[in-house]
């Protein structure tokens, strides 16, 4: 039902159940009565009933809910409503200022219909005419008591003003009066507060019928409306059925209103920024008129808007042509609406004005996906969402909260909107934007993309944002990460290990002290080596560990933890205010350790720290350290963030979440969300982070929880009793250092099981590298993360877009993490297309459901038909060099394509092609002809090196593999 559309009222079923009563009354008095009086009542209520018109629609639902937010919203300062009367039209033009809480009051039932049909019951000639009770019984009860405040009076009840009736102070509710003379003098003393008069039609108004004078309700005081409100209509048309009556009220856009928003008039304008986002502003005018100067968004980056509409007022509907939208603007409701060429709906925009407030309404039809890390569910709709970061609400079991203003509506719509406060309200049928109040008033600044393709939402999300950069290879890798520490060698023994147990690693992080009781430093916000721990200096002991291939990440706590905000940029702009919070000021602790070999960091905390604050913060830890090391990529891990980190470089994990089953069942879906709308680096604790009230950590549990960080960008092991979170720790017998409990029991300290599991998916995660690798630079170019929500992909199947529980690494392979304890079974949903079971080589075809067994060293992957998978010896660390060839595993079944990607794995070549090991190989899988071509992707500028060997073997087939040498050209290979 559209805002305009009348409210009619179903006569016949109304009139129905009434009618029955009063023919049971007619009934029981028949018994004490003549037959002929009862025959004549009989008849005479048939004819009633016969006589009463049948109309179309049911009570709109807003009218039976009177808190309802469209009951509610804020009126324009002027506007015009047309009463259809059946004595002719009559026009209100109502006055905000006049009185705004009678203005709002009006302007919401006028809207919703209440007035439609509603009958002038007190028409007194030449002195007033009165209406304002629904015919329904069931709404004007509902609003008889929905009373206003009093507002001061301002105009006079002369001739042609129209007011509310009231009975006591504040009781204003739905009854208004129009003045037929100039009653000021008995009028104003009362305090009967004009909000409107009639511009056309007061002849209609001096014309309504007058007969029945007050017997059909009189006045609010008269005590004689009960009638009114217990049969309604019903009652009035058997009695007064020559009454005068509205048919249709509606609003009326004043020629040239001005828009108003947040209690300011703004100007709206609307730009394109490429062919698939929409631009929308609302620019707040200041006392002349002009557009209020704004600071610059924080989370944007530089692009281009060619702005194609601006206004400042509105006369009534208006349609523009943006690109490929068509977009409607309606001034009432303030609404703007998105369309296709084709005219299928991309979003509904209603700007509320409600309370003064700025609220953004829109559709959300289908699930939405999206708005950060953390919170309870994959499908975000039916939570409210603050925009707020750090470890928050249920913690333990969804981990820290990093809120991002992008969602996206996975029936084809994303958006972001650039305010960094507020909440996004998904517990209704329409999603809702509540900013926070200390946001400029009537500021708004969103973009719509059309994303019905959706490899369109993330590409436009990182055009506005900025691109994902490539981290250095090395953290892609395994990272082992410590907390307390006993002695230097003890740190040292360990490097050893994992190259003698032959398990991959290319990282060692070290907690500082003060969150364990001997860390790397002594204490927050230092910067000394533990000389408990440590009897060489930093740059000795870092050496020793980049001896062993181990890069080195040092955890730090920020500057003075309760400073509010962070400020500036490296190398500082001319005039900059160099404080203690000023980032380059921060940087210049961190130089003597980064000097001495550092390769990372690890900056905790932040909860406090407002949006600039947080991305400042990134922003130092990657331009700090390129300021020092110019062509090395930098890499950090942190808690907080914010849409626009990732071009920082964005590595987030979940904070410090509880070691259970249902933590490790929830992070599934926190690291979709996440990887959709903050950054594509994205990871967890492996094992959690506190051991769980009912001793849940096992070493079952950890091993699954190894398995699915295989398949997680960050692959790192962190949490208290921090042996159980090595590789081998589950079978030595001890727990290490006690920092919580309760420790786990001790006939799960000598499970043999779990360290052959752990070596299996860090072999697998090392194999997949030239993969894993591509699908980062694919990242980097087009913002599609690592870990794929199914909807990227299959956005056209309702099963595979709700499912936040499997997904895809990258294009072709299904990850099915194992989320349950004891599970003998794990149930996958295959989409449409042919796949093959990773381990087995078994092919399925989907769309279906299946089964699939499981051991406790069987996570459920499956490739697509039509997937090439290179696959590379295990390396021990990413860079160590191997003499054996790539494998690349052909999936016959369908075409397929794969285009490989590979550079130094260190530098910032890549962002201008200046990188001389960077590789662009295409392979091509032709399915009829069974025949793969390998040659230069069109982005190889010049080939580098000399020939790569690779192994094709095409899966399924039972066939040996066959060898091929690549140069540069073109080679085929039949198989």
């Amino acid at each position: 039902m559209t805002d305009t559309e009348p409210v009619k009222m179903d006569f016949n079923r109304m009139i129905y159940y009434r009618m029955k009563k009063i023919l049971l009354k007619i009934i029981l008095s028949s018994i004490l009565s003549s037959f002929l009086l009862r025959i004549f009542s009989i008849i005479a209520c048939a004819a009633l009933l016969l006589s009463c018109k049948s109309v179309q629609h049911p009570p709109a639902s807003s009218l039976l809910n009177s808190d309802a937010p469209e009951m509610n919203r804020r009126a324009p300062e002027l506007f015009d409503v047309r009463l259809e009367t059946t004595k002719g039209v009559i026009v209100i033009e109502v006055h905000r200022d006049w009185s705004p809480h009678g203005a709002d009051r009006f302007y919401n039932l006028v809207r919703a219909g209440y007035y439609d049909d509603s009958r002038f019951f007190r028409v007194i000639k030449g002195l007033w005419a009165q209406f304002g009770i629904n015919g329904d019984p069931t709404i004007s009860n509902i609003w008889r008591s929905r009373t206003i405040p009093d507002d001061p009076r301002r105009e006079s009840n002369t001739r042609g003003t129209v007011a509310f009736a009231f009975a006591v102070p504040n009781g204003r509710t739905t009854q208004v009066f129009i003045n037929l003379k100039n009653n000021s003098a008995t009028h104003d003393p009362e305090s009967f507060v004009p909000f409107g008069e009639i511009i056309k039609g007061m002849n209609v108004a001096d014309a309504l019928n007058t007969e029945y004078g007050e017997a059909a309700g009189s006045g609010i005081r008269s005590g004689q409306q009960g009638p009114l409100f217990e049969m309604g209509n019903v009652w009035l048309q058997q009695n007064f059925p020559r009454l005068n009556y509205i048919t249709r009220a509606t609003i009326m856009a004043k020629a040239g209103s001005r828009i108003q928003f947040g209690g300011v008039p703004v100007e709206l304008a609307i730009g394109e920024v490429g062919r698939r986002t929409l631009r929308i502003q609302l620019l707040p005018l200041d006392a002349q008129g002009k557009p209020v100067p704004q600071t610059p968004s924080d989370v944007l980056v530089r692009f281009s808007t060619k702005e194609k509409l601006r206004v400042g007022d509105l006369a009534g509907e208006k349609e523009i042509r943006v690109g490929q939208f068509r977009v409607m603007i309606k001034p009432e409701p303030f609404t703007v609406s998105i369309r296709r060429a084709d005219g299928t709906m991309v979003q509904e925009l209603v700007f509320d004005d409600r309370d003064e407030t700025n609220s953004i309404s829109f559709r959300t039809d289908a699930p939405v996906l999206g708005l950060g890390e953390g919170a309870e569910q994959f499908d975000r709709r039916g939570v409210n969402y603050p925009l707020v970061n750090g470890e928050r609400y249920r913690l333990a079991e969804f981990g820290a909260r990093i809120f991002s203003p992008f969602l996206i509506g996975t029936e084809g719509w994303a958006m972001l909107v650039s305010a960094p406060s507020g909440s996004f309200d998904l517990r209704s049928e329409r999603g809702v934007f509540n900013p926070q109040r200390r946001t400029t008033p009537g500021a708004v600044d969103l973009f719509v993309i059309d994303s019905k393709e959706p490899a369109d939402a993330m590409r436009e999300f990182v055009r506005l944002t900025g691109a994902p950069v490539m981290p250095p290879k090395w953290a892609l890798g395994y990272m082992q990460s410590h907390r307390t520490l006993s002695t230097e060698a003890d740190v040292l023994a360990e490097a050893k290990t994992f190259r003698e147990k032959n398990l991959p690693c290319d990282a060692f992080i070290f907690l500082g002290t003060g969150f364990c009781p001997a860390g790397w430093n002594l204490g927050h916000d230092s910067f000394q080596l533990n000389t408990n721990v440590f009897v060489h200096d930093a740059a000795t002991v870092i050496q020793e560990l980049h001896t062993n291939h181990l890069h080195v990440v040092l955890h730090v706590v920020p500057l003075q933890r309760d400073y509010p905000t962070l400020h500036g940029q490296i190398p500082p702009a001319t005039g900059e205010m160099l404080d203690d919070q000023d980032i380059g000021v921060y940087w210049g602790r961190h130089r003597e350790l980064f000097a001495d070999g550092v390769d990372g960091w690890w900056p905790d905390e932040g909860d406090w720290l407002n949006v600039p604050s947080v991305l400042a913060r990134h922003r130092m830890y990657y331009d700090g350290p390129l300021a020092d090391r110019p062509n090395v990529r930098p890499w950090d891990l942190q808690r907080n963030g914010y849409a626009g980190i990732a071009r920082d470089g964005g590595w987030v994990w979940s904070g410090d979440i509880s070691s259970s089953w249902k933590t490790l069942a929830a992070q599934v879906a926190v690291g979709l969300n996440s990887s959709l709308s903050v950054s594509p680096f994205w990871g967890t604790d492996i094992g959690g982070f506190f051991p769980s009230r009912d001793m849940e950590y096992t070493g079952e549990l950890y091993a699954r929880w190894f398995e699915f960080a295989a398949f997680c960008p960050l692959f790192r092991s962190h949490g208290r009793t921090w042996h159980l979170h090595e590789p081998w720790g589950w079978n030595t017998g001890e727990t290490g250092p006690v920092e919580s409990r309760p420790t786990p029991d001790p006939s799960e300290l000598h499970n043999a099981a779990v360290e052959p599991i752990c070596q299996k998916y860090l072999d697998l995660r090392y194999q997949l590298m030239p993969y894993t690798y591509t699908i980062t630079r694919e990242a980097h170019d087009t913002g599609m993360p690592l870990m794929r929500a199914l909807w990227l992909q299959y956005p056209d199947d309702p099963q595979a877009v709700k499912l936040g529980d499997e997904y895809l690494w990258g294009r072709d392979l299904l990850v099915a993490p194992v989320l349950e304890k004891a599970a003998k079974a794990r149930r996958v949903y295959l989409p449409a297309g042919t796949w093959f079971d990773w381990w087995t080589n078994e092919k399925l075809a989907g769309p279906r459901w299946i089964e699939r067994t499981v051991d406790l060293e069987t996570m459920p992957i499956y490739v697509r038909a039509g997937a090439i998978i290179p696959l590379d010896p295990v390396r021990q660390y990413t860079a160590q060099p191997v003499s054996e060839p790539t494998t690349l595993r052909v999936y016959p079944g369908a075409d397929g394509t794969f285009t490989l990607y590979d550079d130094d794995g260190q530098s910032l070549g890549y962002l201008h092609d200046a990188d001389p090991t960077m590789v662009w190989i295409r392979f091509r899988w032709d399915d009829k002809a069974r025949r793969l071509t390998i040659e230069p992707d069109r982005r190889m500028k010049k080939w580098h090196g000399g020939a790569r060997i690779y192994q094709v073997q095409l899966v399924g087939s039972g066939a040996e593999p066959k060898r091929v040498e690549f140069r540069n050209g073109s080679v085929a290979v039949k198989l």
